[in-house]
């Protein structure tokens, strides 16, 4: 009987090794991690937030373009009056109605460059908030890494504290059926119930921690998770952290940004130097007014070349200039900081990664001692030459380990996608998902020549603006 019992301990203790292998580095099944990644970039709300944001900076372009251009007004005006007036003690009232009707045209012809240098502030700031979308699908797709693995890592770690359960269930029988022989005490037979007691409450936490990283996966990526299969093939980590920390600096989108940023600061400084020049407009204007009850009537045209330049606005315009060379120094620094940032996140992705292998490494060593251990002290206590709270203490450092094994495989899964993410890497286009790649200059294309809205390419874009928003 003791034998029987002994054999049923160690069988699943061996399940539960293998379960933690299958797991992790198993065969495939229904729902792979690109199939994660893509579900995330297709759903998320903040990616199209985001690109909506990048929209109404293209449109920004459009604005800047406008100002290069003529502006026509219609005008429509009614008026009505009524005069008295006394001549030689006569006294005469006067009533009329003019109406007028008319055009008016404004056109900017010189303003030292100002027009054009707000058209490549409004570029810049484009090129920054494209690297911005950028840096936001990074944090989406690594959130789906990060929840992917979570799914897997808690569902094992469920798998590990039943198989827990049922060998202290079978270590409870056998600790009874020795003591009713009389090899052990009644001490013995309450202490394997107490560990059975405690590994149904570490199994509660379990599934508790099982159920959060699946409504995690849910926010993540948009459907419940089905059945996870193994995950793909660990990117290809970099020759040395100089070398991941040299592409960062090239590549990544917060990096990218803040050099527009940079760009459109020094812009601004041209523009706010402009207001101290003159400028040069051209305004005309025809019209007709017509007074009712009478057959007068006028026609009136004009054409204005307006020439002008501040002179003095109580300091404004000086400080203008200030406050945008302010303005640029501050981008300067934040450019600095992001890049003292990249790095340092670069750094700390790639020693997580290799902190995550030396503990793989160091858990599967961990483990083969550990079941040594465990079936040494247990065939010794089934001799009694141990007691039984050995046997109980052996078994638990056996399911550490395993556990250990697990969170250091998840670990290094989500350690190597954020060295992609840290790299800037971790984008769609470069991960080659199958799914339709967002491009974000194909509005910007539709737009920067600010087409008017009575023309074809207005009204196409309206029905697109349509679109978007009923979906």
């Amino acid at each position: 009987m003791i034998r029987a019992a002994v054999s049923r301990v160690s069988g699943l203790i061996g399940a539960a090794a293998v379960s933690a292998v299958l797991s992790l580095s198993g065969a495939a099944q229904a729902e792979n991690l690109a199939d994660a990644l893509i579900g995330a970039y297709k759903t998320s709300g903040l990616l199209i937030q985001n690109r909506a944001l990048l929209r109404a900076a293209d449109e920004d372009v459009a604005v800047a373009v406008s100002t290069l251009r003529p502006i026509i007004d219609w005008t429509g005006r009614y008026t009505t009056s009524t005069a008295k007036s006394s001549t030689s003690g006569i006294v005469t009232n006067t009533d009329g109605t003019d109406v007028f009707w008319g055009l008016t045209v404004q056109q900017l012809l010189y303003v030292g460059g100002n027009s054009r240098m707000g058209i490549q502030v409004a570029q810049e700031t484009v090129l920054a908030t494209r690297q911005t979308l950028l840096s936001v699908e990074q944090s989406i797709l690594f959130r789906a890494v990060v929840a992917y693995m979570e799914v897997l890592r808690t569902a094992e770690i469920v798998r590990l504290r039943e198989n827990n359960v049922r060998v202290l269930g079978e270590e409870l029988r056998a600790a009874q059926d020795r003591f009713e022989v009389g090899e052990v005490t009644r001490t013995d037979v309450a202490l394997a119930e107490s560990r059975q007691a405690a590994a149904r409450t570490s199994l509660a936490v379990a599934r508790g921690d099982y159920v959060n990283a699946k409504e995690e996966y849910l926010a993540a990526v948009g459907n419940r998770p089905g059945n996870l299969s193994t995950t793909p093939h660990l990117p290809k980590p970099p020759a040395s952290l100089e070398t991941a920390q040299d592409l960062a600096l090239r590549n990544h989108p917060s990096v990218l940004a803040a050099q527009h940023q940079v760009a459109a600061g020094e812009l601004n400084i041209k523009r706010a130097e402009t207001l101290l020049g003159p400028t040069a407009s051209l305004a005309g204007e025809v019209g007709f007014t017509n007074t009712y009850n009478s057959t007068n009537y006028r026609e009136t045209a004009s054409l204005a070349l307006r020439l002008n330049q501040r002179l003095y606005q109580g300091g404004a315009i000086s400080s203008g200039v200030r406050r945008a060379m302010a303005s640029r120094d501050s981008l300067r620094a934040n450019l600095l900081t992001v890049k003292e940032n990249v790095a340092q996140d670069v750094a700390s992705a790639y020693i997580a990664l290799r902190v995550a292998e030396a503990s793989l490494t160091a858990s599967e060593a961990n483990i083969r001692a550990a079941r040594i251990a465990f079936e040494g002290v247990r065939e010794e206590a089934r001799l009694g030459a141990r007691p039984t709270l050995d046997v109980l203490d052996s078994e638990q450092e056996l399911l550490d380990a395993l556990a250990d094994r697990v969170t250091a495989q998840a670990s290094r899964y989500i350690a190597s996608y954020q060295l992609l993410s840290a790299q800037g890497l971790l984008t769609a286009e470069r991960l080659r998902l199958n799914v339709p790649i967002y491009d974000p200059a194909a509005y910007y294309n539709s737009v920067k020549n600010a087409p008017s809205r009575y023309s074809k390419q207005g009204s196409d874009l309206d029905r697109v603006l349509r679109s978007i928003s009923k979906n």
